[in-house]
């Protein structure tokens, strides 16, 4: 059976197509929206096939036209993770029943395992320490099985930070920066504004520091993109636009500094450190300490402002979001301090 390929909205994910790309008969669809739908548009199908009713989860390219164009890399990045990366780690994430991306990359389809009743995490409230325990160990299945593995650097999707590219950040960031302070004011303290420029200033040297460890770094593993099972056990991880190549625990220095709350990040992280690096080591990832993976955890925690400002600067802005990039803000900046990290670019 041929690819019916991709649609541009969801009324083109009727029976026929639906049953084209699942490959069994499907007699009737209904749809309805889930999520904000800002880089992309999810929507919860119900299905009638002869095995009996049937929900998936279809993911779109955004509504709106002239984001399209801008947004076609995340989307091929988000398609080739499914047919490429998946299939060789063991992070748990959505199954993908179909994919299908446009040549030019402004539109896609992604039929997806529906993960309800998993409820998704909530960024501004931050998550417990079992939590992030259950959360760590899932961000090790996605870096353990790819760890420093050569192959991926033969995907023309995905590339290592070049020298040039740090330039190109270096002249972008300070000015984010600028605005985020002008935008927040006094919410942000005074050692938060200070902080933020000094990394400014740091951040180009930073991108490509330690470089001799790389691998797959989902880069934007928070709370919002991970879906909690109510029994409390099996974290899935979703929304992998962002995937690229670096030092892999930039992850966990972001997910940990941007999603829990200082005082208890700091109570804690030394354990969740070391059940991510039990983790890794179960992967067969060797000749990685663990007082050295402490040590690059530390050196990666410009990942949390990084990110935070940059995600400020060309989101859409929203009331909750504001509120967000504030509380990621203040506590990445606290874990920088905490750790020292600066001293260490």
């Amino acid at each position: 059976m041929t690819s019916p390929g991709t649609v541009g909205s969801p009324d083109g994910l009727t029976a026929a197509w639906l049953g084209r790309a699942l490959a069994t008969e499907v007699t009737s669809v209904t749809y309805e929206k889930v999520g904000s739908g800002q880089i992309g548009a999810c929507y919860r199908l119900g299905l009638t096939t002869p095995d009996g009713p049937r929900r998936l989860i279809a993911k779109l390219a955004a509504e709106d036209p002239a984001s399209r164009a801008f947004l076609g890399p995340a989307y091929r990045t988000e398609v080739s993770f499914y047919r490429d990366i998946a299939p060789t780690v063991a992070v748990r994430t959505p199954r993908c029943h179909y994919s299908a991306l446009s040549e030019d990359s402004t539109t896609f389809v992604l039929l997806l395992d529906d993960a309800a009743p998993a409820v998704q995490g909530d960024q501004l409230g931050g998550c417990t320490p079992e939590r992030a325990a259950d959360a760590v160990v899932n961000l090790a299945a996605l870096h353990g099985p790819r760890w420093c593995d050569p192959s991926l650097l033969d995907l023309p999707w995905l590339s290592l930070v070049t020298a040039e590219d740090a330039k190109g950040l270096d002249e972008v960031f300070a000015p984010a920066v600028e605005t985020f302070i002008g935008r927040f004011g006094d919410a942000l303290s005074e050692p938060d504004r200070a902080t933020l420029r000094e990394v400014a200033r740091l951040v180009a040297p930073w991108v490509v520091g330690r470089s001799s460890r790389f691998g797959l770094v989902h880069g934007d593993y928070r709370l919002d993109n991970l879906l909690f099972p109510p029994d409390g056990d099996g974290v899935i991880a979703v929304d992998w636009q962002t995937l690229s190549l670096g030092h892999p625990v930039r992850d966990l220095a972001f997910f940990l500094g941007t999603g829990m709350d200082p005082a208890a990040r700091a109570a804690g992280e030394r354990a969740l450190v070391a059940a991510y690096h039990e983790a890794l080591t179960g992967h067969g990832v060797e000749d990685y300490g663990l007082e050295e993976c402490f040590d690059d955890y530390r050196f990666a925690a410009v990942q949390g402002p990084l990110i935070t400002v940059l995600g400020c600067a060309y989101g859409t802005p929203t009331e909750r979001g504001d509120a967000m990039f504030l509380t990621m803000a203040r506590r990445s900046l606290a874990m920088i301090r905490d750790l020292d990290t600066l001293s260490l670019i």
